[in-house]
């Protein structure tokens, strides 16, 4: 009879298992991306390219490490090193994993923003990618810990502790991040646009994480607090397809009732005749102290606010050139005019 094959030493069943489990990941590694390599160059996006490789990328180290961890258990006389030995593979595991999640969840995250049609909320993804990777790093770390057997309930006081008293400290950050986060989701105004806010009209340059810069119409730079804009009321001009100017004057109390009747007709001929400027109404609203009231409204199809003051000023100019050729006199108050935006 042939004498019995040895057995095989528990050494070399480790080898073999660290070995065959590594070779194993690294083979089913290369064979996800020939098989779906193809798949994603005919689906035309970058990301799925970039996924694929992340997980390629990161199936050898981790089917080393835990063939490597299956291996150890086979071995005699581990003793006291078997704690530290798994501590360290899952340590390591835990680095793996958020590190992929955290590389993919950023390319969605970029790649969401980039196929963004507005530019607000494709920066606001951008600027969300750092707070994630920090999320998934407490995740992970907080999983690795209570892994490993460490008692948590002390930590999670710790942490209870050291939470309050950071809400505290950046309670205002915080509350201007949300701000900031409602401006860009509800877009009260956007870059370069003119807008009025507590009694200030300035053009917008720039919104930021915590502010937002405008320069005033003097050119000064300005810069309020994100909390401070969305809690007054904006005008927004950028918006505006035409502009609405109202003028209000008085003529005198010896001005006949002919004059007083064909009155709102001269003023609207007057507004016609002005190039940009587009008759609204014209009435007799009112016996004031010292003047007979008359209210013209007219119209200036443009936003912008130099054409409006323009065709203010050439109508203003009519007007009192035909008052004085019709001999009327004004009272007092005289022109007073103001701008309103419909």
């Amino acid at each position: 009879m042939a004498p019995a094959s040895p057995e095989m030493t528990p050494i070399a069943q480790a080898l073999i298992t660290l070995l065959a489990g590594g070779l194993l990941a690294t083979l089913l590694a290369r064979v996800l991306k020939t098989l779906f390599t193809p798949i994603t160059r005919r689906s035309a996006s970058q990301s799925d390219d970039f996924v694929l490789q992340t997980v390629v990328d990161t199936l050898p180290p981790l089917g080393w490490v835990i063939s490597g961890v299956v291996a150890w258990r086979l071995l005699p006389m581990r003793l006291d090193a078997d704690w530290a030995v798994l501590a360290g593979a899952k340590l390591v595991v835990t680095v793996l994993l958020v590190r992929l999640i955290n590389r993919i969840g950023g390319r969605l995250l970029q790649s969401w923003a980039g196929r963004s049609s507005d530019s607000a909320i494709a920066s606001m993804l951008r600027s969300l990618t750092p707070l994630l990777r920090a999320v998934i790093w407490v995740l992970g770390a907080t999983l690795y810990l209570q892994n490993i057997g460490v008692q948590m309930a002390a930590i999670w006081a710790l942490l209870s502790a050291g939470g309050i008293g950071a809400g505290l400290a950046l309670k205002e950050p915080v509350a201007e991040f949300f701000e900031y986060i409602t401006i860009l989701l509800d877009k009260p105004f956007s870059n370069g646009q003119q807008i009025q806010v507590n009694g200030i009209t300035a053009t917008v340059e720039r919104v930021g994480v915590r502010s937002t810069r405008l320069r005033s119409v003097n050119g000064e730079a300005i810069v309020m607090s994100n909390s401070a804009l969305t809690g007054a009321v904006i005008a927004n001009f950028g918006d505006m397809q035409q502009r609405r100017l109202l003028v209000r004057l008085g003529v005198s109390y010896d001005t006949d009732a002919k004059t007083l009747e064909r009155l709102s007709g001269l003023l609207k001929n007057l507004v016609e005749a002005c190039p940009g400027a587009r008759f609204g109404r014209c009435h007799f609203v009112a016996f004031a102290e010292r003047s007979l009231e008359f209210e013209l409204v007219y119209f200036v199809d443009s936003a912008d606010y130099e054409q409006a003051l323009d065709a203010q000023q050439q109508v203003n100019l009519a007007i009192v050139r035909r008052f004085g050729e019709e001999g009327i006199r004004f009272a007092h108050p005289t022109l007073q005019p103001t701008l309103k935006a419909d």
